[in-house]
């Protein structure tokens, strides 16, 4: 079994196409390959670097995007019309700024802050988080980072981490099934 390269704190951990097409079932191959450099970075770049934390950030990105397989929400956003918590305060907010990205970016808001953080104007380009391979994985990055989920993954809190993602515990089955999948694929 492929074992991931370097799992310790700080390390230059990376996990290889084959271990996630172990992880990612229904990912095509395609997707495997396009997403493997950006997600590797992405890790490095958010010292998201032993095992744990990894299998955590894998099994998250995994559940949002249907395992590589949605860029983008396939519902038309119209749900989040008018929510000010999302920062969705202008008529057509809901369905310009629906969820995108590997990590289901949504609202204005959000948009606003990974935009000026990146210094790209997601306001103009919302459609970028989901065209563009880098901001596709890379807001799953700086979402994962900015709400500070490297400490829940180090207690192994599936729970906290789905809900700070997802507002709720969606999904929370299918989540633990690729958390146990991404925990055997890397596991040292």
């Amino acid at each position: 079994m492929p074992h991931v390269q370097g799992t310790g704190e700080g390390m230059n951990s990376r996990i290889t196409p084959s271990q996630l097409k172990a992880i990612f079932i229904h990912a095509k191959q395609s997707a495997i390959d396009l997403f493997a450099d950006p997600i590797n970075a992405v890790m490095e770049k958010y010292n998201i670097d032993t095992s744990l934390r990894m299998a955590h950030f894998l099994a998250q990105i995994g559940h949002e995007s249907g395992e590589l397989r949605y860029r983008e929400e396939i519902a038309s956003g119209a749900a989040y019309e008018g929510r000010k918590d999302l920062g969705n305060t202008q008529k057509g907010d809901g369905r310009l700024f629906k969820g995108r990205g590997l990590i289901q970016l949504t609202g204005r808001a959000n948009y606003a802050a990974y935009g000026n953080d990146i210094g790209i104007d997601l306001l103009a380009y919302p459609s970028l988080v989901a065209t563009d391979e880098s901001l596709c994985v890379g807001v799953a990055g700086w979402y994962w980072n900015r709400k500070g989920l490297n400490g829940y993954a180090d207690a192994d809190d599936i729970v906290t981490i789905t809900k700070r993602i997802n507002g709720g515990l969606n999904g929370i089955q299918e989540r633990r099934r690729l958390l146990i999948l991404a925990k055997e694929q890397l596991k040292s």
